[in-house]
């Protein structure tokens, strides 16, 4: 399996070249972007050239981009409401989608495949209202993201909206034939276990975030430190049959070295 890397590693920090170099040093062969404001600005054109100026050196492609799920440059801790295409508030949702376009329009300076997007708001409970809502909202951002070669895929997260049964059902039920699955490893752990997830929504899946937890807390640990069973979760991954890369989606822990980290978990998991 491909083995990537989300920069959500470095959400804390600006996104830099030097920062890339060591990713790419750890055995990241893809990279994924987490589009925070104060982490990758989107909308900046001098940091979007000075990344996308990487990525052409570098010869890593850029894989996916995550959708941002603030619009400030605080990462959420101002006044702003978090972005949400499952809002029922329609001044609401045209903005989380205009802001969520921003980000797609990374793929003008870098080329990538998919964008990881969120279907309501962690823990939100279900409301047909929402679901429908979601459902405006992806058919407008798959319509602008496809003439850039940009495939949405949809996560499952721990709300009533994105479990892996529902994500199947919007798929379904909007015949949106080119909308895929991200799918997370922590997120179905904590939400039920890795495996039936995994089986509702095999034949979606063309990426994932891989971290594990202790069912209790969406802590995004290294694979090994929770309770996910890995040689399991990685044989399941192997029979998808988009063939998703391993692509780590990590929080920073200060008293770990990224990079010698990264070589050993995807030594160890390539080993299981």
């Amino acid at each position: 399996m491909l083995r990537a890397i989300s920069t959500y590693i470095l959400v804390k920090e600006r996104l830099k070249p030097a920062w890339l170099d060591k990713l790419a040093g750890g055995g990241a062969e893809a990279i994924e972007i987490f589009a925070a404001r104060p982490h990758m600005d989107y909308a900046n054109r001098q940091h979007v050239r000075e990344i996308a100026d990487w990525f052409r050196a570098s010869g890593v492609p850029l894989h996916s981009v995550h959708a941002p799920l603030f619009s400030d440059y605080e990462g959420g801790r101002s006044s702003s409401a978090p972005i949400n295409i499952a809002s029922t508030d329609r001044a609401s949702r045209i903005a989380a989608m205009d802001e969520t376009k921003r980000s797609i329009e990374l793929a003008e300076h870098i080329p990538f495949r998919f964008l990881v997007q969120h279907i309501g708001l962690p823990n939100e409970a279900f409301h047909e209202r929402k679901f429908e809502a979601a459902m405006t909202s992806v058919e407008h951002l798959r319509a602008f993201a496809r003439p850039l070669g940009v495939r949405v895929l949809v996560e499952n997260i721990p709300n009533e909206l994105s479990t892996p049964d529902r994500l199947v059902e919007f798929i379904r039920t909007t015949h949106f034939d080119d909308v895929g699955v991200c799918f997370d490893t922590g997120h179905a752990n904590m939400m039920s276990d890795v495996r039936p997830a995994f089986e509702a929504l095999k034949h979606y899946i063309y990426s994932t975030h891989v971290h594990d937890n202790d069912k209790k807390k969406d802590s995004h640990l290294w694979p090994g430190e929770g309770s996910i069973d890995w040689k399991q979760t990685l044989d399941l991954l192997s029979q998808a049959p988009h063939q998703p890369p391993l692509l780590l989606e990590i929080e920073e822990n200060e008293k770990v070295n990224t990079v010698e980290k990264m070589s050993e978990v995807f030594g160890s998991l390539a080993a299981v």
